[in-house]
């Protein structure tokens, strides 16, 4: 198939690029600079010049494509919300282009839209289109589409690492370079699932090649690390200690990214092995996180 990929050469996308091309499909890859062009055309991709700011441009590669596959995202996290109407905004123009068609269309997720409640193991089945994480905005365009006839399905991610990036995890190790302290709160007994990158990025591949209208997919292959843990480990390689605080001094400490850093988040993705047999083998996060090169993060 000829897949219009948004985000075709970002952390996640460059690697799902790479999955495709080595499995048979054609890739016309979103991108907005010369080295993004560039970098596409020396990985055999087509190039599609677009923004997320002109959702138009988006929705004329949606148009000349088999599927669609959108990974991009606005990762400015301080801009959260704004960006998750951003998304919502793109999911709809696109899928405007798919009405009338039986295209597969990709979309991206958070796991916690998977969850029934506080601390509850997020699953596939689950759809929260009430849940107060803003992300749910993504779902909320997909389940409008999914009405209109268009062929709908969702990947939901958790905390996506290698050695270089860990999700929402790498804007806390530079809030930590600043802070001198790499916190956690409380006992830090809350958990955030994860998966490699590459991992990912099959995934990603596998639910295009078995396409399933309106199934839900989780990228997941550790349900649940404990961010005490998480902080221990960053805080050896960066030689700075690891603090617990109380729900009061984290929401100074911690400044926007309060509203994440007590999240109790696992998800469970055994759904998604048994129907795609989807079996992540990739470093774990703690692993990663344990060869990462702090300095070089700077």
């Amino acid at each position: 198939m000829r897949v219009f990929l948004t985000g075709a050469t970002g952390f996640i996308g460059s690697r799902v690029t790479r999955q495709l091309l080595q499995n048979g499909h054609q890739v016309l890859g979103l991108c907005r600079s010369e080295a993004g062009a560039r970098w596409l055309t020396e990985a055999g991709a087509e190039v599609h010049r677009g923004t997320l700011e002109d959702p138009q441009s988006l929705a004329a590669g949606a148009a000349a494509a088999d599927a669609v596959i959108h990974t991009a995202f606005d990762h400015d996290f301080s801009k959260f919300v704004e960006n998750t109407r951003k998304d919502s905004r793109v999911i709809h123009a696109m899928g405007e282009a798919l009405v009338g068609s039986a295209k597969p269309f990709i979309i991206t997720s958070g796991t916690g839209m998977g969850s029934a409640g506080p601390g509850t193991v997020a699953v596939e089945d689950v759809v929260d289109l009430d849940n107060p994480n803003p992300r749910v905005a993504s779902e909320i365009a997909a389940a409008e589409l999914r009405a209109r006839k268009v062929s709908v399905a969702v990947i939901r991610l958790p905390q996506v690492h290698d050695t270089v990036k860990q999700g929402l995890i790498s804007p806390l190790i530079e809030l930590a370079r600043a802070k001198g302290v790499f916190a956690y709160v409380g006992e830090g007994l809350n958990r955030w699932p994860a998966a490699h990158v590459e991992d990912v990025a099959l995934l990603y591949r596998l639910a295009l090649d078995q396409h399933a209208p309106g199934a839900c997919w989780h990228a997941v292959a550790e349900e649940g690390i404990r961010m005490r843990d998480v902080a221990e480990v960053i805080a050896h390689g960066m030689g700075i200690p690891a603090r617990s605080l109380t729900r009061d001094e984290a929401a100074a400490h911690f400044g926007w990214l309060a509203m994440f850093a007590e999240l109790d988040m696992p998800a469970s993705s055994r759904v998604t092995r048994d129907r795609l047999g989807w079996a992540p083998n990739g470093p774990g996060l703690l692993a990663d996180l344990g060869q990462a090169d702090y300095g070089a993060m700077s």
